[in-house]
């Protein structure tokens, strides 16, 4: 399984307490629901040069903390060149600019013998933080992952990367450090009708509110378009009094 690392600085509210199985800390866990309703995307090959300049946008602590090195803009590009969206599942959130401003890679692994586990990692843009969108990404993630039938979800990330490991604590995973590294694995419970019929629903709704601000957008630039041609036509002489 490839590694990738995970860039959130979100965190749950304090008072947010994981639904789970107490009984021996090995039962499937239910991730927590973030109240927090963001229309969350899944992305294909079409947004793969959004992605690229998405993950271009960080800065170089942010790019550390997502690949796990000082990725360069070469590195990043090669990393979207080759995104398998047949295999993996990529989720983004955009804005009302078309800007990908947050985005997950759910990576599903090749091997047969661990086709029950995927690996989950995420980047929020600095101007997008605060507001929950790591967290929403994750619980988006994890219950696709439990309908695809995975039972085990990981996260790679830097021990430093507080934020999303607390995300993955309260979530119920269960943390194990190695040095400059951590490794957080959540048993996810099978998919129900409920999780099913609850995915197709944000996923609509996401799809219904990306052709909206396609088209919002697409209005504005003819509107800025007419604009500035107008701008640059000269100006009409003034009218004489009749």
């Amino acid at each position: 399984m490839v590694k990738t690392k995970a860039l959130i600085d979100t965190e749950r509210p304090a008072d947010a307490v994981p639904a789970r199985h107490a009984l021996d800390g090995l039962a499937p866990l239910v991730p927590y629901q973030s109240p927090l309703l963001v229309p969350i995307r899944s992305l294909g090959v079409a947004h793969r040069q959004r992605i690229a300049r998405h993950l271009l946008a960080l800065d170089q602590h942010d790019r550390y903390l997502r690949f796990g090195f000082m990725a360069n803009d070469e590195q990043i590009q090669r990393y979207a060149d080759s995104l398998n969206f047949e295999r993996d599942d990529i989720f983004g959130i955009y804005n009302r600019r078309l800007e990908l401003i947050a985005m997950a890679h759910l990576a599903f692994s090749a091997d047969r013998a661990l086709k029950a586990c995927a690996e989950f990692g995420v980047s929020v843009l600095k101007l997008a933080r605060g507001r929950g969108y790591g967290g929403r990404l994750f619980d988006r993630a994890a219950m696709h992952a439990r309908n695809e039938g995975v039972s085990r979800m990981f996260i790679h990330a830097l021990s430093e990367n507080t934020a999303m490991l607390k995300i993955a604590r309260n979530a119920g995973a269960t943390l194990e450090r190695d040095g400059a590294e951590s490794e957080a694995h959540l048993l996810l419970p099978p998919a129900t009708l409920d999780s099913r019929l609850t995915e197709l629903l944000e996923e609509n709704l996401a799809q219904a509110d990306y052709r909206i601000k396609v088209q919002v957008k697409q209005f504005r630039d003819v509107l800025s378009g007419l604009q500035a041609r107008r701008r640059g036509l000269p100006q009409a002489p003034p009218s004489r009094p009749k």
